[in-house]
């Protein structure tokens, strides 16, 4: 069995940090801070572990923050590869990197609002051994021109890690990070950035402009949709990556003007069927889909394949989730035969109930077919 992924904040980390403290400040309490920690680490979560260390940081380093961030200045090791971001043996001799520095960052959000250019260039070099994409977010809340202008500089810097910085760190809806309400809104300033990321010699970096985009798709899908047309024209493999990984949930929702950008047309279809294999899933079962598409058109044609399963809700509603199936060359006047198993099972992050579920064949985001069957819930 794994170890939980909690555990990255261990009692081990705490002592090293309060050591790595103590080599630079000599007068730092390490064995009260480790004490006021360790005795209750079991009991929390991931985010909550790190939220303890920053609260003893504040208790335990000086209250000034200029003479505190100078301490953890010094605390920091060597730059790390992006390949190792997530390693768990995150400090040694030389100073601390990975995991160790998620306290010092949300450290300098908390207690460096005041102290701007000293802050984000802290935050800078934190960055090059872990991530300051949550601490960040505070300073661009707040003071959001003077850390955007900031953004734009980070964005062609050349550690790959600060460029990723000025993408991740302005994602408007960034998982676990405070939301930034100003972007949501209103993108642009963060379209003006990601802008000049598209092309990033780093995937690393590329991944992070395609999920801010994803993010922003979510409240301007059609602005997304005419980014990506803009994009594609004359893009390289990379690029054109990007844009897919960017329209994913717009794909998956079946965005006409996104599939339209990304080269999927009204499509030309004869009669279409879906069939399952039962009218009755038992909780916890499998049915077939078979789907029969026939094409119309005097050319080939790019086919995005979607299933659409309505599923029952406690209020007797329905709740459309779209299942992706396969893309295809259909050629003219030719017809396609293709099928798939659908398991309805436990899973975390969906309740189920019993009742009528229609399901939808979807090409190019036009609901070509239906069929239905009863989920019933066993005992």
């Amino acid at each position: 069995m794994s170890e939980p992924f909690k555990n990255v904040f261990n009692q081990q980390l705490v002592l090293k940090l309060a050591k790595q403290i103590q080599q630079v400040h000599h007068t730092f309490d390490g064995a009260s801070f480790v004490s006021s920690i360790n005795s209750k680490l079991d009991h929390l979560e991931l985010k909550q572990r790190s939220d303890l260390i920053c609260e003893q940081l504040t208790r335990f380093l000086p209250q000034d923050f200029l003479e505190s961030s100078a301490i953890l200045q010094r605390l920091l090791g060597d730059t790390v590869d992006a390949n190792a971001l997530t390693a768990t043996s995150d400090q040694d001799q030389q100073g601390l990197s990975g995991w160790a520095i998620m306290p010092l960052a949300d450290y300098v959000a908390k207690h460096g609002m005041q102290h701007f250019d000293v802050s984000m260039l802290l935050l800078k070099e934190m960055t090059k051994r872990f991530s300051s994409e949550f601490a960040i977010r505070p300073f661009l809340d707040r003071h959001t021109e003077q850390a955007m202008q900031i953004m734009h500089q980070w964005a062609v810097d050349e550690n790959e890690h600060v460029r990723r910085l000025a993408s991740e760190g302005s994602r408007p809806r960034l998982p676990w990070g405070m939301r930034l309400h100003k972007f949501v809104q209103d993108p642009q300033p963060v379209l003006s950035l990601l802008d000049k990321l598209k092309d990033d010699p780093s995937e690393y970096v590329r991944r992070s402009v395609a999920n801010n985009l994803n993010d922003i798709s979510k409240d301007h899908p059609d602005l997304i949709a005419q980014l990506a047309a803009d994009w594609l024209i004359n893009a390289n493999k990379q690029r054109q990556k990007l844009v897919a990984h960017a329209c994913r949930s717009l794909i998956k929702a079946g965005h006409p003007a996104t599939l339209k950008a990304l080269g999927y047309r009204d499509a030309e279809l004869g009669v279409c069927s879906l069939q399952l294999s039962a009218s009755e899933l038992i909780y916890g079962g499998s049915m077939q889909l078979t789907a029969s598409i026939t094409s119309t058109a005097k050319h080939p044609q790019s086919l995005m394949i979607d299933y659409v399963v309505h599923h029952q809700k406690a209020n007797g509603a329905t709740s459309p989730k779209v299942f992706k199936w396969r893309t295809a060359e259909l050629g003219a006047g030719k017809t396609l035969t293709i099928a798939k198993k659908h398991t309805i099972k436990p899973i975390t992050t969906r309740v189920y109930y019993p009742g009528t579920h229609k399901v939808e064949l979807q090409i190019n985001g036009l609901v070509v077919a239906r069929g239905e069957f009863e989920l019933v819930m066993p005992g």
